[in-house]
């Protein structure tokens, strides 16, 4: 059972958090940018039927191999491409690269924003002390006539924004660090 979730405004949270989760586009690409790593895939358990998979996983910056997200997603198979298809259900990679490798259009609907507190499950998977306040979203993800690709739901960990340096968009340098 999950910790009790908030939804919120976007504007209500804290900067890197935003930085991270408000946009229309994948996760996958946006954390490796942001971390300057590859992104790898660790499923912690999975479902599959012919036409759809749900998966609990969470995304790792390759080096040193810290989690950047915990995600739930229910992904829909039918009518995509059988090599596409395959290379989901192999669970190697993350949703976003399989996408990508494919070129497969589609587009990101962020649905909502919240918060909670970690709970004995997150603060596991996360490397977070219970009681660390995280944020998440909701998202689908649609193909061009509309159809439903993906149903996720999105976590970060608090620690990951103490240690990737980044860029000012006015070209200074800083350090992302919780506020």
């Amino acid at each position: 059972m999950l910790p009790p979730i908030e939804f919120i405004d976007p504007a209500d949270m804290p900067e890197n958090e935003r930085e991270l989760l408000v946009h229309d586009h994948d996760m996958t690409s946006t954390l490796s940018e942001y971390h300057g790593s590859v992104i790898d895939l660790h499923v912690i358990k999975k479902e599959a039927s012919d036409d759809y998979l749900m998966r609990l996983v969470t995304l790792l910056r390759r080096a040193p191999g810290r989690p950047v997200e915990c995600g739930a997603i229910g992904i829909h198979l039918e009518g995509l491409p059988e090599g596409l298809k395959r290379d989901i259900l192999a669970c190697e990679k993350p949703l976003g690269t399989v996408i990508e490798e494919h070129s497969l259009r589609y587009e990101s609907k962020p649905q909502g924003f919240f918060r909670l507190r970690a709970d004995a499950f997150f603060a596991d998977v996360l490397l977070e002390p219970e009681g660390t306040l995280l944020h998440g979203r909701c998202n689908v993800l649609t193909l061009p006539r509309g159809e439903v690709l993906a149903d996720i739901v999105e976590i970060l960990p608090r620690a990951q924004h103490e240690v990737p340096p980044s860029v000012h968009r006015n070209g200074s340098a800083h350090r992302h660090r919780p506020p």
